[in-house]
Parts: structure tokens; sequence; C-alpha cells
């Protein structure tokens, strides 16, 4: 049978030393990588009482914002369901009541707003997506562990912006909070 290419090689059956069929080589050179290794600096880091500095584009646990009064940004206008592509979000609309308009910014808010954090892959396209800058992704803080089912799911209580870091951390410039003018500061730049 004629070969399809000329770039067949013929192979030797040379027969093997001593040395090579103890493997002594192998083990040398295997011992001696271990032993360059046992000197080196070591990477392990104590994780409780040391951290590793994170980058500044970390997508880390997820807020839903407040304006400037404190009303939910949020309209549940769904667009951040739509744009997950691990299908982590839901929510149920309904509309503001008369005397709520401390509460919510728009006559449609998000009554259940869930999001499911084990299908959640932390991409930041749910907050690309909104067009009120609801969503927000910090960058300083990162998901627990979780040790039961229940613990799963996020809803409103946990995600929504507490008024203390309102108050505490607007920039007296923009009236934005120290974790959105990174945000602010790309999209200025158009580096984004």
């Amino acid at each position: 049978m004629q070969t399809l290419t000329n770039r067949s090689k013929h192979v030797s059956n040379k027969k093997l030393s001593l040395g090579e069929r103890l493997y002594l080589p192998a083990i040398v050179g295997g011992l001696g990588i271990t032993i360059r290794h046992f000197f080196k600096k070591k990477v392990t880091i104590q994780y409780p009482e040391e951290q590793r500095p994170m980058s500044e584009v970390f997508r880390g646990l997820h807020v839903l914002k407040r304006d400037e009064q404190g009303r939910e940004r949020c309209t549940a206008c769904g667009l951040c369901a739509v744009a997950c592509p691990a299908e982590a979000i839901s929510m149920v609309a309904a509309e503001r009541k008369p005397g709520e308009e401390n509460l919510y910014r728009e006559e449609k808010y998000a009554a259940i707003y869930e999001i499911n954090m084990l299908r959640c892959i932390f991409c930041g396209l749910c907050e690309d997506a909104c067009p009120k800058s609801a969503i927000y992704l910090q960058s300083d803080k990162l998901a627990p562990s979780f040790y039961s089912r229940a613990d799963v799911i996020y809803g409103k209580d946990r995600l929504v912006q507490s008024m203390d870091t309102i108050t505490s951390a607007k920039s007296l410039k923009s009236g934005l909070t120290t974790s959105d003018r990174y945000v602010d500061k790309v999209w200025k730049n158009g580096n984004y």
C-alpha cells in the first residue's frame, strides 16, 4: 500500500541501555525539579490574615443600587435577566402605589428580584445591560461560601444597597458611590 504523503519516518528499534531500562535518568531529573522548587519562594498565602490584591475590573458580589434620595433604581425592565447567559436572574414587576414615591423612582419596580448564585458566572452582562445602572457587581467583595441551598438564592433583602452606604460613600462631585467612580471613569475615557 502506498502512503498518501512522503512525511513518514522510519523508526529504529534500538535496544535500551541498563540505565534507561531502570529509568534512572528520569528519576534523577524528577528529583532535580523537586529540589529546585523546594528552595523557591512559596506562593501560598495565609488567606484570612493575608489577602491578595484584587484587580480593578474584578466582578464580585451583586448590589441593587439606590439613587441619591434612597429610592431603588431598578424598574423591572428585565434586560438584566435577558442578558444573563446562565439564566440566574428572575424578577416579578409591580406597579408603584400612591405614597410609595420615596421608595421607588419609577412607576414600575421589581417586587421580587432574585439571583441564583449557583448559576451566576459573574460575567457582568447584567450590569452592562441595565439602562438605569441599578445592578452593580462590587469590586471589593467576594461571594461567600454556601452551606445550604436556602443561602444560594439572593433576594432583594440581600441585594438592595443599605441606606448607610448611600450617605457615607457619596462622591462630592457626581453623587456616585466609590464603587461607581471606576465605572464612570472608564466610560468617560472610552476604555470599555
